[in-house]
């Protein structure tokens, strides 16, 4: 019982941590990333389109779709790896 009751717990933790990140990845495309980085990556993973799509599709040669992607993509992980830090650092001082 008290097992079920710890899994519980700790899927329930996990939920939330999992909901957190993804607050924190939708204001990061909204506000931490370009209107150009965020166009391209949406369409580069939720329009699922490749490089030279999303090259024809904006009139931009496909190689800066991919510089774009990385930047983006590198702008992001900071932005989260910031976030993910503050949480931990929050985590270890304990509750208040």
């Amino acid at each position: 019982m008290v097992r079920n009751i710890r899994l519980h717990r700790t899927l329930a933790d996990n939920s939330a941590q999992l909901s957190r990140v993804k607050r924190n990845l939708v204001r990061a495309l909204r506000e931490d990333v370009t209107p150009r980085q965020r166009e391209v990556l949406l369409l580069y993973y939720a329009e699922q389109l490749n490089t030279r799509q999303i090259g024809e599709k904006l009139g931009v040669d496909k190689s800066t779709v991919a510089r774009t992607i990385k930047r983006g993509e590198a702008r992001l992980r900071r932005c989260l790896r910031y976030g993910a830090e503050a949480f931990l650092n929050a985590a270890a001082e304990g509750p208040p």
